[in-house]
């Protein structure tokens, strides 16, 4: 999973972030504290003590989101903050992390067996899934069939009463995590289907997404005999030929003709 630890920075938004606020619990557990003792660092597997790692490029934002501009950080509460992906791979892809300690640095298996915490963050979850769609909408409503009618209609000297029902773009999402997370810390994948960016660069981009490696977050929590548990069976799932998200045309292990065949799909699955 891509972040900001190699120094790039995200793509812009258009979203706000909220105002910051003061000084939270977080903060004041990373500031100095002269003749304190340093905490035990030792269930967090390096996790903390490797902050320079970049695996761990995630902490920075759980810990003082505020400190981020309003093109990386979307939105932040005292549970979650939403970021946008610093390399998305495709044309909306957020990431939602949680900031509780008890479950930010746990496997994500672990952390959603948690019923508490699965429902917390599937309400998170369905809310930032809004923000995603509302997104994916202003850009891709300008070429979408379904969304002319509507589109006449707002436009229109005089508002109908109900307004047509347009394209439902949440429905053009996967919400879920990766079976063997790239980063440390928990994050849950909501993103757009179509693939379509150039930072989608080799075989194991397209199949984290395209094959069981990608779990739901609606199929948590996980029997403890799901397939999906077993590490051989996901490393199969990453090598996996190429097959299209859309059509499912088979491409092999061609990656450029895939690319090639992405940008097709997204140009006709744009104007649904």
């Amino acid at each position: 999973m891509a972040t900001k630890a190699d120094g790039k920075e995200a793509e812009k938004a258009s979203e706000a972030v909220l105002p910051p606020s003061k000084r939270n619990a977080f903060s004041e557990l990373m500031s100095p504290k002269p003749k304190q003792p340093k905490p035990d660092t030792s269930k967090h597997i390096g996790k903390l003590s490797k902050p320079h790692d970049p695996r761990n490029g995630l902490l920075a934002y759980i810990l003082d989101p505020a400190k981020y501009a309003p093109n990386i950080v979307i939105k932040y509460n005292e549970r979650i903050v939403l970021i946008r992906d610093a390399f998305p791979k495709a044309t909306v892809h957020l990431l939602l992390l949680p900031r509780d300690p008890a479950k930010r640095d746990l496997h994500p298996r672990d952390a959603l067996n948690d019923m508490d915490f699965l429902d917390m963050m599937r309400t998170e979850a369905a809310a930032a899934l809004e923000l995603a769609a509302s997104e994916l909408s202003r850009q891709l409503s300008p070429y979408s069939e379904s969304c002319k009618e509507r589109i006449a209609a707002m436009e229109s000297d005089e508002l109908p009463d109900e307004l047509p029902a347009g394209r439902d773009f949440g429905r053009e999402f996967k919400v879920g995590i990766h079976a063997h997370p790239s980063m440390n810390h928990l994050h849950i994948h909501i993103i757009s289907r179509d693939m379509h960016s150039d930072r989608l660069k080799h075989q194991k981009h397209y199949n984290s997404f395209n094959t069981d490696f990608f779990i739901p977050l609606e199929d948590f929590p996980l029997a403890q005999d799901d397939t999906r548990r077993n590490t051989s069976y996901q490393n199969a799932n990453l090598k996996k030929e190429y097959k299209c998200w859309r059509c499912g045309k088979m491409f092999g292990n061609k990656f450029t003709q895939l690319k090639a065949h992405l940008e097709e799909e997204f140009r006709a699955w744009r104007k649904e």
